[in-house]
């Protein structure tokens, strides 16, 4: 408001009689419209007693286009000659205060965006930045609604909203979003403060505005939000792939339009780092991500391998460590678009508009895994410093979990290559069963786990059956796996009986367990321990914590064996127990770990009876049953490792078998030799009888002398040619070199020096000395 001062005289009975031109300019009355009307019309509001009788005051005008006017009044009493008031002089100016022109200059020279706008949203005043965002000069858009101005149609609704609820509520409001400035080649956040204008009466006569670009504040949070995304969303699992993948998606598409993830062969294998010179960098796309459908900025198929020259971003960024950006008009940013494009029409970054790049090196525990690219494209925002930090922060989390999982892979390989060779590639050939058998390895993260089996030819035909798991994962349990597996097959070559063997292993168990070099995987395993004779058709069977096995019958019927499975291996405690079982030929005998029934919200008993449910499903070989029964049985990702050993029995019929019982006589031991000789003819094994004779002779010669009733002479005709001799003597007998002048002594050794192998075991009543020879072609 323009500071004036105005005056005017009034008579006794308060008409105006003199008006001056401060106070035309200041009520917008010329003089013939004032002079001759009562000064009360000219007056908005009724003057106060009190500054009435104080000729002073302040008092309110009414002005010519009807808006009232606060101004500062003083009354001068004008007397005539005889001194009685004859009228009052008036002088009035607007109250005291800032001065209108610099609020005015304020307004219009502001840095931010400010505009008013009336009750109906048009724009009555806007200031300079206000127009020079819009790239609207002010005079085409006074008058104007807002909605006609607002390119963004989302923005412009939320823009009306607030303004509808301002002018409804006279409450000021703050509205937050993210657009497009008309003039400007790029995306804003604006954050815009709306609050009421009132007149002096306090009725709303409008609404103002001010904005101002919150476009870093927004990014900020922006990039905050992914890092946090970032945290929960990269490496969920141990596979390498799928890591790298998880990184794509979160920079895609709000930080990036194109992202890569290529790392080095050696990250996907087991190979060493290399030692990066000067030359091209090689390196295997592993995932790659677009906001385009179908990734046309790709230049290279993922799995395939690409090719980095020295001067291009990735391959600098892998050499220097560091983040290395590229925008359009940089020479090395069009060298490697050009080099790029060269590739053919799948990698045309340049013709779809990428104008600025990323390359972040991938490092882990001070080693280079591989290079990240991020392109902007439609994102008309370069990348900047705060980009570069955020890249750093984003690219190190995500190493680290390609790193694990790069690890995790590797040891997993490594225990995988460690079971499997561990584990029987192929079994001993054996006449007792026919077996088969699968290895699942677990899909885990807890890694490969301790499962083993195994079969082992005895001595008379028979056959051990054998499965175990370590307690643990990795590769210590699979090293330790590999320990219990050669201690049972050097305890079972003493021929120990099952419930013997178990606590010799327990006791080899523990001492690995308090082992201070910390080889022992674990502290425990479990392990079932079996034992099948083709000729008396017993299954003698004990267990460590092992789930007692399924066995399937000749006619169908399927149930697990009754036994009672003693403490796990390294517990200690209670001794074993061995069970002995009878079975018909043809039974089928199952032993598996406990992978295979039990797990995570599976019932164990549901599970046992879904193993024998499927194990009496007829199958054309026992390869085949292997198959079906793991698909009926194991769920489909399980949770731990299994093994499955499947064993069809088979028996030795009488015409395989002779046996005599030898009295303690040393003259019987010719016609024993007799005996067998004609046995052995009678088998058309006529080129055998000249060894078997000398073995059969020097067994029972040494039975009669050294052992003890009763003394019994076996042979069997397997796949090899079997002699044992049983007498009631525990003491075995060993073998050693003859001196020059010993009178014996030399008839254990022509044994092993004529057979194929020979050794003795322990029976319940006390020993046999066997030997096994070669059966002449047939």
């Amino acid at each position: 408001m323009e500071h004036v001062c105005a005056a005017a005289i009034v008579d006794a009975q308060g008409v105006v009689t003199g008006w001056s031109e401060g106070a035309r300019r200041l009520t917008g009355l010329a003089a013939d419209e004032a002079v001759g009307r009562p000064a009360r019309d000219l007056l908005a509001e009724p003057p106060q007693p009190r500054a009435v009788a104080a000729r002073a005051g302040t008092a309110v005008l009414r002005h010519r286009d009807g808006s009232a006017l606060a101004v500062q009044v003083t009354a001068t009493p004008l007397l005539d000659a005889d001194g009685t008031t004859a009228g009052y002089a008036l002088t009035a100016v607007p109250p005291a205060g800032p001065d209108p022109a610099l609020a005015g200059r304020a307004f219009q020279q502001a840095s931010l965006p400010m505009s008013v706008l009336d009750t109906g949203q048009r724009y009555l005043r806007l200031n300079d930045a206000a127009c020079k965002a819009m790239g609207v000069p002010e005079e085409e858009l006074i008058g104007r609604p807002y909605a006609e101005t607002a390119g963004d149609e989302e923005h412009a609704e939320g823009m009306l909203w607030h303004l509808r609820q301002v002018g409804e509520t006279g409450s000021p409001l703050r509205y937050e979003s993210y657009t497009a400035a008309p003039a400007l080649n790029r995306d804003h956040a604006l954050t815009t403060d709306m609050w009421p204008v009132r007149d002096a009466s306090g009725r709303l006569v409008g609404t103002a505005l001010a904005a101002f670009d919150s476009s870093e504040q927004y990014w900020a949070r922006q990039r905050l939000a992914l890092l946090n995304e970032a945290a929960a969303g990269i490496g969920t699992t141990l596979d390498l792939v799928r890591t790298a993948e998880e990184l794509v998606e979160v920079v895609v598409p709000r930080f990036a339009d194109f992202a890569s993830v290529d790392l080095f062969d050696w990250v996907l294998g087991a190979e060493e780092p290399p030692v990066l010179s000067g030359a091209d960098i090689v390196l295997r796309r592993v995932a790659h991500g677009s906001a385009a459908e179908g990734t046309p900025e790709a230049a290279v198929d993922l799995g395939g391998t690409d090719t980095y020259p020295p001067f291009t971003p990735p391959a600098r960024a892998i050499r220097d460590g560091t983040v290395v950006l590229g925008r359009a008009g940089e020479p090395d940013f069009v060298r490697w678009l050009a080099e790029r494009n060269a590739r053919g029409p799948a990698g045309r970054l340049h013709r779809v508009g990428a104008h600025s790049m990323m390359a972040v090196p991938l490092r882990a525990r001070g080693t280079t895994l591989g290079v990240a690219v991020t392109v902007r494209i439609h994102q008309s925002d370069e990348y900047g410093a705060d980009d570069v930090v955020f890249a750093q922060e984003l690219s190190s989390r995500a190493a680290v979990c390609v790193d694990n999982a790069r690890r995790f892979a590797r040891e997993r390989s490594t225990a995988l290559a460690l079971q499997h060779n561990l584990l029987p590639r192929e079994l001993p050939g054996q006449a007792a069963v026919e077996v088969a058998h699968r290895y699942r390895p677990s899909g885990s993260q807890a890694g490969i786990g301790g499962d083993w089996f195994d079969v082992i030819p005895l001595s008379g035909g028979r056959v051990a059956l054998v499965v175990g798991d370590v307690v643990g994962h990795g590769i210590p349990s699979s090293a330790t796996m590999g320990r219990l597996c050669t201690a049972v097959r050097t305890l079972a070559d003493v021929d120990l009986p099952p419930d013997e063997l178990l606590t010799h292993l327990d006791d080899l168990v523990t001492h690995l367990a308090g082992d201070d070099s910390g080889e022992a995987a674990e502290l425990g395993a479990t392990c079932l321990y079996s034992v099948y004779d083709p000729v008396t058709r017993c299954l003698t069977l004990a267990a460590a914590g092992h789930p007692p096995p399924a066995l399937v019958l000749p006619d169908g019927t399927a149930r697990l064996v009754g036994m009672s499975a003693g403490p796990p291996l390294g517990v200690g405690g209670l001794p074993f127990e061995a069970v002995e079982v009878k079975l018909p030929e043809g039974s089928l005998v199952a032993l598996y770990t406990n992978g295979l029934v039990d797990g995570r919200d599976r019932d164990i008993d549901h599970s046992t009876a879904e193993l024998c449910h499927a194990l009496s499903a007829p199958a054309q070989t026992l390869d085949a049953l292997c198959d079906s029964v793991l698909r009926a049985v194991l769920p489909e990702d399980p949770g731990d490792d299994v093994a499955l050993l499947l064993a069809r029995t088979r028996a030795l019929g009488d015409d395989r078998i002779a046996t005599w019982d030898v009295p303690p006589d040393p003259e019987q031991v010719a016609a024993t030799r007799q005996a067998a000789t004609g046995q052995l003819r009678a088998w058309g094994l006529d080129e055998a009888a000249f060894v078997t004779e000398l073995v059969v002779s020097e067994l029972v010669t040494n039975a009669i002398r050294y052992g003890s009733s009763p003394i019994q002479l076996r042979l069997i005709r397997d796949r090899t040619l079997i002699c044992e001799v049983s007498d009631g003597s525990s003491t075995s007998p060993h073998l050693r070199r003859a001196h020059a002048y010993d009178e014996g002594g030399r008839g254990l050794l022509l044994v092993a020096q004529l057979t194929q192998r020979w050794g003795s075991r322990q029976t319940a009543g006390g020993k046999t000395i066997w030997a096994e020879q070669q059966l002449p072609p047939a």
